[in-house]
């Protein structure tokens, strides 16, 4: 009996240690599991978040940093100084942009708050990697180190030549290079003075008007009506949902009647007998509104969404979603108006942009870059950034296929501006209403051009209350690809 009640004790006694140790277990694991969050957190803050939190213009270190290195500068990637800081006899500093307006929305400002290449390139430029042993000389002599420069893929003669061409108009030219994603040139109008900023920042801002404020960058902010560049997708649709497009035949008489509108072709224009491509190159109202009757709306919605409509663009600038709001159950008019790039569609240049760099580069979008890399002010490389992939927006087949439809607008369609040249060019055209007022639009053109020993550049351009795109913007954008073809 007795033997039996400690045989009892040391089996109580053995399961209270063994619900110790697990006990113990549990809140071991727990705090290495917390443990391994923290570390992890920690590391990915370090190589992710941290050049965001020291950009954020909410961080006050950034006067810290400001205390020690005098801010580096921003150069084009041919050279050009386009920002810099000079500093005065009595060590005051004021920053200095050579060029002015013409790079005014790409670098921005650095008073006032900051935009532009000079916010989100804020970490590198208030960093110095000047040699140990003179920072140490510094230091000892309460003297500012030197901060690293940014230099940025912008090309300077593409920006020059943009800028001009765009003149007194307003709107905006961006210009990519497909097969890496660099920015070559941004231009928006109207535009601003960054060396007087400061000065004028009262005026600027007290116009409450946002559509028409000059620190709106309409590369990236613009969201205008896409007009017939937006066909693009229509056709794409198309495409997807009919293999035997080759078949599709219409006669326009340069007008259809919906349930409550009548569409018209451009300038009442009658273009008569039509198969799919010559819809596209003649940019025929009616054949699109046709078209889009007879497309699958989900489907349509779903391709729209792909192209990033309603999502986040890859950029590191400031930028407006564009919107896509067919639905399922959209009548026969706004179903017409969307497919010809009308009604509630809003579109920002940019956003075209890339659009038209996936399509050039076999359907791979590159992710937008415009800091090529930094270096100290030795000239030795900090850090470089490399091209990447945001992914596949249409297949290579598609991208094939859409190519041969933007080639024609240049040979047989409303681009001819740009047939004949040293390049070959691709492109589509635009007039996109915005106002109840018929007889104004918007000029739009997106494509690209090539040219086997210099590559290719994608081209977007809206000018508005341009008319039409063959007639004002095509002109802006060839002048961009002949400077840089050396047409």
């Amino acid at each position: 009996m007795k033997k039996r009640s400690t045989e009892q004790k040391s089996r109580t006694s053995t399961n209270g240690n063994r619900e110790k140790n697990r006990e113990f277990a549990v809140i071991t694991y727990l705090f290495v599991g917390m443990f391994i969050l923290m570390m992890g957190y920690f590391v990915y803050f370090q190589v992710f978040r941290s050049e965001d939190f020291i950009n954020s213009p909410y961080n006050t270190r950034q006067d810290t940093f400001a205390e020690h290195v005098i801010r580096g500068e921003i150069r084009s990637a041919d050279g050009k100084t386009l920002a810099q800081t000079v500093v005065g006899e009595d060590r005051s500093e004021s920053r200095y942009y050579p060029y002015g307006r013409m790079f005014a929305h790409a670098v921005g400002y650095d008073s006032n708050g900051k935009s532009g290449i000079e916010s989100f390139g804020n970490f590198s430029l208030l960093r110095s990697h000047a040699f140990f042993l003179e920072q140490v000389l510094h230091g000892i002599q309460n003297q500012k180190n030197q901060g690293d420069n940014v230099i940025t893929t912008l090309n300077y003669e593409l920006q020059e030549t943009a800028y001009q061409a765009l003149g007194d108009r307003r709107g905006a030219v961006v210009v990519l290079e497909p097969a890496t994603g660099k920015i070559l040139a941004m231009v928006s109008k109207p535009d601003f003075d960054p060396n007087s900023i400061a000065a004028e920042w009262d005026s600027i801002i007290s116009n409450t008007d946002s559509d028409n404020s000059v620190l709106v960058n309409r590369t990236t902010q613009g969201l205008y009506p896409p007009g017939s560049t937006f066909k693009i997708l229509t056709t794409l649709e198309y495409l997807r949902e009919h293999s035997d497009y080759q078949n599709y035949a219409y006669e326009c008489t340069g007008s259809i009647a919906m349930e409550h509108t009548e569409i018209h072709c451009y300038d009442n224009a009658v273009h008569g007998a039509e198969n799919l491509e010559q819809s596209f190159a003649k940019s025929c109202n009616t054949s699109y509104a046709n078209i889009g009757l007879g497309l699958d709306k989900k489907a349509f919605m779903e391709l729209c969404d792909s192209m990033l409509f309603g999502k986040n663009l890859p950029i590191s600038y400031p930028f407006n979603k564009s919107s896509f709001v067919l639905k399922e159950n959209s009548d026969s008019d706004e179903v017409t108006q969307t497919a010809i790039g009308q009604g509630k569609t809003l579109v920002t240049p940019m956003h075209m942009a890339l659009i038209t760099s996936a399509i050039a580069n076999q359907g791979v979008l590159m992710r937008p870059y415009v800091i090529d890399h930094t270096e100290n002010y030795k000239g030795v490389t900090v850090k470089s950034y490399r091209s990447s992939q945001y992914g596949s927006l249409l297949t290579e087949e598609e991208a094939g296929k859409l190519q041969e439809f933007m080639s024609l607008v240049v040979s047989e369609g409303t681009g001819s501006k740009l047939n004949g040249q040293s390049y070959q060019a691709f492109g589509k055209t635009g007039s996109a209403e915005f106002s109840n007022n018929k007889s104004e639009s918007h000029a739009w053109f997106t494509g690209y051009a090539s040219a086997e020993e210099k590559g290719t550049i994608a081209v977007t351009v809206i000018v508005e209350k341009g008319g039409a795109g063959s007639t004002t913007a095509v002109p802006v954008a060839k002048q961009v690809f002949d400077r840089y073809f050396g047409q």
